[in-house]
């Protein structure tokens, strides 16, 4: 990313010069951050713990994606959720355990394919839509008769659970629909000062959400690609995943047009990009590239990544944040490959251009 500098024009009455101001810059401390984003250690996260228990909203990292918290079991408190997000109400939202046995507590009729893959990539980014307990409410399933579930990795929401002792619905902490937040201040750019606690526990080092996986039918079904990669799960299940099906339940992720930005996002090849950058007449063009940067277009509107999945995907939604964030019009996608190991950023691209099937929307 470019870095603006002090020019002399810049530079108020009387000061020396850019070398001076310069010099003044760098002894200059930090902005402070707002007060309800705080780095997440034992006492803010004790603090955390309490407005879970006081009904309240809680903003905290995950491997995935920072989540905005609430207690599973108190329905007000998942409501503010989604008046928080302007979420719909038939839109389910996944709760995170701080481990595989509080599963008993929220689902019913448990599949031993379930029990298998909770030991195998639990704690991780792997959700299980299983039938629901009678405890779990509505508003949590969004009306269904399941109930998708997940132990997250970060040590930040393993301490948090671990001292909220209870199950905390968790969708991303991002307005319904845009770009999901992979640092503190993400969230806090969506949200201002509406959430009372945002954790801080850096940057999500996964940086797209959880595989979500149904286990609540005959045959396991694949609701979302993500942070498992589809062919370790059904080494596990010694089986393929079926598509999701008309039949299959509501599951975050799936609308057709979800994780974008303001500015719309075209998904091009490399030749049409450049092309476009040529030839954009007026429209303000910013460009998320592989490898390696486009002639004829500013640094500041453009962001190059790496050519490996696991890196672009870390990356993916900072990226597309930051040339949102340029007033760009329009955001070029660079295609990246269709291969396996793709499938979970593709997914998310898809859906960021709006061009994911129709049919697939829940």
């Amino acid at each position: 990313m470019s870095q603006e500098t002090t020019t002399p024009e810049a530079l108020p009455p009387g000061e020396a010069g850019a070398g001076h101001a310069q010099g003044l810059l760098a002894e200059a401390p930090p902005p402070p951050e707002p007060p309800h984003i705080k780095v997440a250690n034992d006492e803010t996260i004790a603090e955390g713990a309490a407005l879970l228990r006081a009904g309240e909203l809680v903003a905290f990292p995950t491997e995935t994606v920072y989540g905005l918290g609430a207690d599973a079991l108190n329905p007000d408190a998942v409501a503010k959720i989604f008046k928080a997000k302007g979420r719909p109400a038939d839109h389910p939202v996944i709760v995170h355990l701080a481990a595989a046995e509080g599963v008993e507590a929220f689902a019913r009729e448990i599949p031993d394919a379930a029990r298998r893959l909770a030991r195998q990539f639990w704690p991780g980014p792997l959700t299980l839509v299983l039938k629901r307990a009678e405890r779990v409410p509505g508003v949590v399933t969004g009306g269904q008769d399941t109930v998708a579930l997940r132990v997250p990795s970060h040590p930040v929401a393993q301490a948090l659970l671990a001292a909220f002792g209870g199950g905390v619905a968790a969708p991303s902490a991002n307005k319904f629909g845009r770009v999901s937040p992979t640092t503190a201040e993400h969230v806090g750019a969506d949200f201002g000062t509406a959430i009372p606690l945002i954790l801080d526990g850096g940057a999500s080092p996964v940086g797209i959400e959880s595989t979500i996986v149904d286990l609540s039918g005959e045959a396991p079904r694949l609701l979302r690609p993500g942070g498992v990669p589809v062919a370790a799960i059904e080494q596990v299940l010694g089986a393929a995943l079926a598509p999701p099906g008309e039949a299959a339940p509501r599951a975050p992720g799936r609308h057709g047009t979800h994780y974008a930005p303001r500015a719309h996002v075209k998904l091009v090849r490399r030749r049409e990009m450049i092309e476009i950058v040529g030839s954009h007449k007026g429209r303000r063009v910013a460009a998320l590239a592989l490898e390696v940067s486009l002639p004829r277009l500013a640094p500041a509107l453009q962001r190059v990544v790496p050519a490996v999945a696991a890196q672009y995907a870390h990356e993916l939604y900072a990226s597309l944040r930051a040339l949102d964030a340029t007033g760009a019009d329009v955001i070029l996608v660079e295609q990246p490959p269709q291969t396996p190991a793709w499938a979970a950023v593709n997914d998310r691209l898809r859906r960021a251009a709006g061009a994911a099937p129709a049919s697939d929307e829940t």
